[in-house]
């Protein structure tokens, strides 16, 4: 059952920036359903320009449940990407999505994973993918 009403739906969708529906997300994880973090999910990846807010929201929903919420992290972290043309964020989900192993295992993620390859690629452009 959905804990988002109408009316807290049309105030998330004016956030200018993120940081409401990224801590409406924090505040209310236990009680939100399926649907609740799909709009939050498309939210925040609408409001945030910068890609700080839907980093945080990516590496918080990966520690809460990695595996339930395995597609909204995914969106997350491409949103993320996108928006992060200053590498302010991208760098902090490495470790955190991918685990503080990700460099030993980096070649097969590159192979595996697109939006692993389009951070490893950002950060480490000199590198052969």
């Amino acid at each position: 059952m959905s804990i988002l009403t109408q009316q807290q739906r049309d105030v998330l969708a004016s956030d200018s920036d993120g940081l409401m529906t990224y801590e409406f997300i924090a505040n209310n994880i236990e009680d939100i359903d399926d649907d609740d973090i799909d709009f939050l999910t498309l939210n925040i990846i609408e409001v945030d320009h910068s890609g700080q807010f839907t980093a945080s929201a990516a590496r918080y929903l990966n520690a809460i449940d990695a595996e339930r919420y395995r597609q909204m992290v995914r969106k997350l972290v491409a949103a993320t990407i996108d928006r992060d043309r200053e590498h302010r964020y991208i760098a902090d989900l490495l470790p955190s999505i991918w685990g503080v192993d990700y460099a030993s295992k980096a070649e097969e993620l590159k192979q595996n994973d697109n939006n692993f390859r389009r951070i490893y690629k950002r950060l480490f452009p000199t590198s052969t993918i």
